[in-house]
């Protein structure tokens, strides 16, 4: 039935385009796939590749791609060799845009695995079809980019070796696919600029006409090579030739990269924006639009991290820039919440500071935001993010930034730290640093005037000073209490009172005020009261089945009941902790008495 019916309307419609009713093309769209969806691939072919018929499938022979599809995404189909012959003819015969438009409608898939054979069928005929367009083809390039990236988005990446290697996600042969897709257009881009440089000197007029054309196109490569290098490759942990010699991922971003200088976008240029300045580019594309934040950091870490593309760039802006380049980048990704912009971050903020000498940064740079926000940003790193293996490398890099500080960036860097840092641990670890510095400027021919005598004593009034006087939570500052504590030691013990480098021995009487006698007197009553809530607890132990006094909530909700002997437990617990603080005071008094430094 359906074959007859598209017998019979191609052979009533042997009038030109105008004269096609939307009848006709009903009948013509329903009937065509119908027998393809039958089987009657033959009998299709035969009307689709007759001579007569070729005016009727030029206007609507593109109708029929769905099934087609359909039956090409098979391979285990028996029609699938007549349906790609008729796939083949349309292509040839039917009106580009049209054809444009069916393929981009049958690039939506959901499913993974659909989504990585419909680009692998697909890509090849589009590009066809785009060619065809000729000078028009920037616009419809750019949506068709567009969309062939939303589809890619959905395909997972693969994060091991083995995942990489067999390609489980489909995701390696799309990205090899995309860049034999764009090839031809970025030859043609950069055959353009190669013309315009020879003919410089010819008539202005054709030049900016010719230079529009070809900035619109090379306007969609960069998009695209914009939003390649936020997904998938922002989103992947490329792996190093040692461990995968040939990686698909890593040669797509090598792919992107020269795609970049082919069309006019000089690595230099875009991985050292921040501090370069750019010629202004015309264009309808904002800064910031045209160059997104986050696929410079991607291309940076692509650069620094990964060394792609690094031969390319010249050996004349020194570390300390390409420190200074990156810390844009870096606050960015550490800002981020997602675990591999943070992973990211903190790997491009280590080979950043890694080839700088130590002891080098200056502290005019302290002065440039980024270099105070990034620091933070490590703080939360440390404190808040859920992988351990990301905190304990925020450590890392958080001491190897410190050491790379000369001795004035290291004193003013410390004071900032103590003045914003709002987390005891973060705070204990800066005064052990402080520590550190005192302990190499008394060192014979280290001396220096910021962790000596007068530079020192105001660091020194912000550390040994208890924050909130005798009502401060123990507890909650104990990182910071026994590292203060810890360090006064060290001076009392180190500088001598007849040398008095430090200016510690003087500095002494206002120390036993801010930092001596309200620590005991809160030691006193931190004890007081975790001794009393002790006996309580004992009395109350027998009586299993009375509520708790402790209860712990998160939001709205309380947590289960902790038991009577781990809350016994915590209680001994605290009460230890307050006899290791007063056993340092004790032995801090015993050094400062002046008896003992007779």
């Amino acid at each position: 039935m359906a074959l007859e019916q598209l017998s019979d309307v191609v052979q009533r419609c042997a009038l030109p385009d105008d004269g096609y009713t939307t009848e006709d093309h009903n009948v013509f769209t329903i009937a065509g796939r119908t027998c393809i969806e039958e089987g009657n691939s033959a009998q299709v072919l035969s009307i689709v590749l007759d001579e007569q018929n070729q005016e009727i499938v030029r206007c609507m022979g593109w109708n029929l791609l769905p099934p087609l599809i359909q039956v090409l995404l098979k391979k285990d189909d028996g029609n699938r060799p007549q349906c790609l012959a008729i796939f083949n003819h349309l292509l040839e015969t039917c009106r580009p845009k049209e054809l444009l438009i069916g393929l981009l409608e049958l690039l939506e898939q959901d499913d993974p695995d659909t989504i990585a054979k419909s680009l692998h069928l697909l890509l090849n005929p589009l590009q066809k079809v785009l060619l065809c367009l000729g000078d028009r083809k920037a616009s419809s390039l750019g949506m068709t980019l567009s969309s062939v990236l939303d589809q890619v988005a959905k395909l997972p990446i693969p994060h091991t070796k083995e995942q990489e290697e067999d390609d489980v996600f489909s995701l390696c042969r799309c990205c090899t696919d995309l860049t034999a897709f764009v090839r031809p257009f970025v030859l043609e881009v950069r055959q353009k600029l190669m013309n315009d440089e020879l003919s410089e000197s010819t008539n202005k007029m054709t030049i900016g006409q010719d230079t529009n054309k070809e900035d619109e196109l090379r306007t969609e490569l960069l998009k695209f090579c914009m939003k390649t290098l936020s997904y998938p490759l922002m989103e992947a942990q490329l792996k190093d030739p040692d461990t995968l010699p040939v990686s698909p991922l890593r040669s797509f971003a090598s792919d992107i990269m020269n795609t970049l200088s082919a069309i006019g976008e000089p690595l230099t240029s875009l991985v050292y924006q921040p501090l370069l300045k750019r010629k202004q580019v015309l264009g309808f594309l904002e800064e910031e639009v045209r160059y997104p934040k986050e696929s410079l950091a991607s291309l940076n870490h692509l650069v620094f991290v990964h060394h792609l593309a690094a031969d390319t760039f010249p050996c004349v802006f020194s570390p300390v820039f390409s420190l200074r380049c990156n810390m844009e980048h870096i606050c960015l990704l550490l800002s981020r919440t997602e675990e591999t912009r943070i992973q990211k971050g903190l790997e491009l903020y280590e080979k950043s500071l890694v080839r700088v000498e130590d002891r080098s940064l200056s502290a005019d740079l302290l002065d440039i935001k980024t270099f105070l926000t990034v620091p933070q940003n490590l703080v939360n790193v440390m404190t808040i993010c859920s992988r351990h293996d990301l905190r304990t490398k925020g450590l890392k890099v958080f001491q190897l930034s410190i050491d790379k500080f000369d001795t004035e960036a290291k004193y003013k860097f410390f004071q900032y730290m103590l003045k914003t840092s709002k987390h005891s641990g973060v705070e204990g670890y800066i005064i052990k640093n402080i520590k550190t510095q005192i302990d190499f400027a008394l060192q014979p021919g280290n001396s220096n005037p910021w962790f000596q005598g007068t530079h020192l004593l105001p660091l020194l009034r912000k550390v040994l000073i208890l924050p909130d006087g005798p009502e401060t939570d123990l507890l909650q500052y104990l990182d910071r209490i026994m590292e203060s504590l810890n360090l006064l030691r060290y001076l009392v013990i180190r500088d001598k009172v007849t040398e008095n480098q430090t200016g510690i021995w003087t500095e002494l009487y206002k120390i036993e005020d801010t930092l001596m006698k309200p620590l005991r007197v809160g030691v006193n009553m931190s004890r007081a009261h975790y001794e009393r809530e002790l006996h309580t607890m004992d009395t109350k132990k027998s009586r299993a089945k009375e509520e708790s006094k402790f209860s712990v909530s998160v939001g709205d909700e309380k947590l289960p009941k902790v038991t009577s002997e781990s809350q016994i437990q915590a209680l001994h617990s605290a009460l230890h902790t307050f006899d290791m603080i007063e056993s340092v005071l004790v032995r801090i008094e015993e050094l400062t008495d002046p008896r003992e430094n007779l």
